[in-house]
C-alpha cells in the first residue's frame, strides 16, 4: 500500500479506538517516525495529513533537513538525544521527547539559553524499570519536574515513554495506565515552566492501545513506511 494509503489506514485505526474510550479523534496526534525514509518520503508522509514528523538520529535528521524534508510539519527529536548532540538540536525542533536525565535538561537549557529561546520537551520515564533503557523512574518524575521548573530557556510539555517490547498489544495496557496516572497526578501540581499537555506514547503495534489508556500524541513509523531495512 501507498504511504497515503497508510496513513488513512493508521488515522481510521486511531478513530475508533478514540470513539472507543469515548474520546474525540481529534485530540490525539500523529507522529511519524521517519527514521530511514528519505526526504521525499517523509514529503509523501506530509501530504498525506501526519501531524509531526519525528526523527531519531541527529545527523540523518539535519541531512533532511537540509533538504526541506520537513516543510509543512512540525518537527520532534523522538530518539535518544546525547548530551554532545544538545547543540545541534535545540532550536531546530519543537519538541524533544527524550529528556531522560537532569544533566541532559541542564544542557539543553544552557543552549536554549545561549540561543535565546525556550525549548520545549517532554520527560521520558522508564516505566518498565528496564537497565537497557534510559530515563526517570516513575517515582522521581515528580521531583524532576521540579527541578525542571527552576531551569531556564525550557518548558517541560508533558511525559513519553516506550514500555517493555511486548507480543501483544494489550500486554502493555499496564504500563501505558501507569503512565496515564503519573500524567494526572502530576498535571494536578504547579510548576514553573511545566504544563501537562502531551502523553506521548504508542508505536506501530500499540498506538491503539495506548490512546485507550490516554495517550495524546503517538509515534508510528512501520505502520506508515513499512518496515526497515536494516541491512541493505
Amino acid at each position: 500500500m501507498s504511504i497515503a494509503e497508510n496513513v488513512a489506514r493508521v488515522r481510521e485505526a486511531m478513530a475508533r479506538a478514540a470513539i472507543a474510550a469515548g474520546r474525540e479523534p481529534g485530540e490525539i496526534l500523529l507522529a511519524a517516525a521517519t527514521k530511514m525514509n528519505d526526504a521525499g518520503r517523509v514529503r509523501e508522509a506530509i501530504a498525506a495529513g501526519v501531524d509531526i514528523c519525528g526523527e531519531n538520529r541527529v545527523q540523518e535528521m539535519l541531512e533532511k533537513q537540509a533538504q526541506g524534508a520537513y516543510e509543512g510539519a512540525p518537527l520532534h527529536f523522538i530518539g535518544h538525544l546525547q548530551k554532545n548532540k544538545v547543540r545541534q538540536v535545540v532550536g531546530l525542533v519543537s519538541l524533544i521527547h527524550g529528556a531522560d536525565s537532569l544533566p541532559l535538561l541542564e544542557a539543553v537549557s544552557r543552549e536554549a539559553q545561549k540561543r535565546g529561546i525556550v525549548q520545549d520537551v517532554l520527560l521520558e520515564v522508564n516505566i518498565g524499570r528496564e537497565s537497557s533503557k534510559s530515563g526517570f523512574a516513575p517515582e522521581s518524575v515528580g521531583d524532576a519536574l521540579e527541578a525542571a521548573s527552576a531551569l531556564e530557556g525550557i518548558f517541560v510539555r508533558g511525559l513519553m515513554a516506550i514500555p517493555p517490547i511486548c507480543s501483544v498489544p494489550a500486554g502493555n495496557r499496564p504500563f501505558f495506565l501507569a503512565m496515564k496516572q503519573l500524567f494526572v497526578d502530576n498535571g494536578r501540581k504547579k510548576y514553573d515552566n511545566v504544563s501537562m499537555d502531551f502523553l506521548s506514547m504508542g508505536m506501530s503495534g500499540d498506538f491503539t492501545e495506548a490512546i485507550a489508556c490516554g495517550a495524546n500524541l503517538v509515534r508510528v513509523g512501520t505502520a506508515i513506511f513499512g518496515p526497515r531495512n536494516y541491512n541493505p
